[in-house]
């Protein structure tokens, strides 16, 4: 049996069904992620891949079913028997664990690369200016940045941009971390040093769930690869198996595009 498997999941989302007025974009999604695993969740454009992503950070609220992470429904609690819908500020607490990267960088252009980092550590979550700093230039350092600390992003390229935007999420020392489609807003000859930086995260152990188009990064660093269609995981299994040999019709057609 894999290691994995035994481990109690870091993510459990159970029966997750999100529409935005009569359209349904998630359809009952069921979907474990152990602590340490890669997820890749792979598919076409306007397979909920993404809102699934924002539905697990609270950045969209779910209709049906539940999502937890670390142990916690997010978004709600139980008081009394009862599932009731927390605060705001509650929330965002929640979301302490938890680091998204998105396609946009959405730097403050104001505010070096330095200041980017240290803004929610300090102004969010109260941590002194004097460790926040220390922990942005080991962050910078550790997407290969180090050089890059007074930097605005108007003096950055595209793929320093993500890499700045992946060191801000990790500020906050999250237990997951979530990328939606981090490289889709590049030129083509940027989007290596923004892969290779999330192999290394990958390397290191961190839980990530990421949406993307790159096979390669899933086929070199995914532990698990979801495919969805139609707000469905329609199969899931070992890189290995659903991008060499996957078993269902609709997901031989999206990755015979690739081939």
């Amino acid at each position: 049996m894999n290691a994995i498997a035994t481990i109690e999941p870091l993510v459990r989302a159970r029966n997750v069904h999100k529409s935005f007025d009569q359209l349904e974009v998630l359809r009952g999604i069921d979907l474990d992620v152990a602590p340490g695993e890669v997820v890749v969740i792979l598919g076409p454009s306007g397979s909920g891949k993404s809102t699934f992503l924002r539905c697990i950070n609270r950045l969209e609220t779910i209709n049906q079913g539940s999502i937890e992470v670390d142990g916690e429904q997010i978004g709600y609690s139980f008081r009394k028997g009862k599932l009731v819908q927390l605060s705001n500020h509650a929330v965002a607490l929640q979301r302490r664990k938890i680091g998204m990267v998105f396609q946009q960088f959405n730097l403050y252009p104001h505010m070096t690369s330095l200041q980017n980092i240290i803004e929610a550590p300090v102004g969010i979550h109260g941590e002194s200016r004097k460790d926040a700093t220390e922990n942005a230039r080991r962050l910078l350092e550790r997407v290969g940045l180090s050089a890059k600390a007074d930097n605005y992003p108007r003096q950055l390229s595209g793929g320093q941009q993500q890499r700045v935007a992946i060191a801000r999420a990790l500020a906050i020392k999250p237990k997951l971390m979530l990328f939606d489609e981090p490289t889709s807003a590049l030129d083509p000859e940027l989007v290596g040093e923004v892969l290779a930086t999330m192999r290394d995260l990958a390397n290191q152990g961190l839980t990530m769930i990421v949406v993307t188009h790159e096979i390669g990064f899933a086929r070199e660093a995914a532990d698990r690869v979801v495919f969805m269609d139609g707000g469905k995981v329609v199969e899931q299994g070992k890189p290995e198996d659903v991008l060499v040999n996957p078993q269902h019709l609709r997901t031989r057609s999206f990755l015979s595009r690739f081939i």
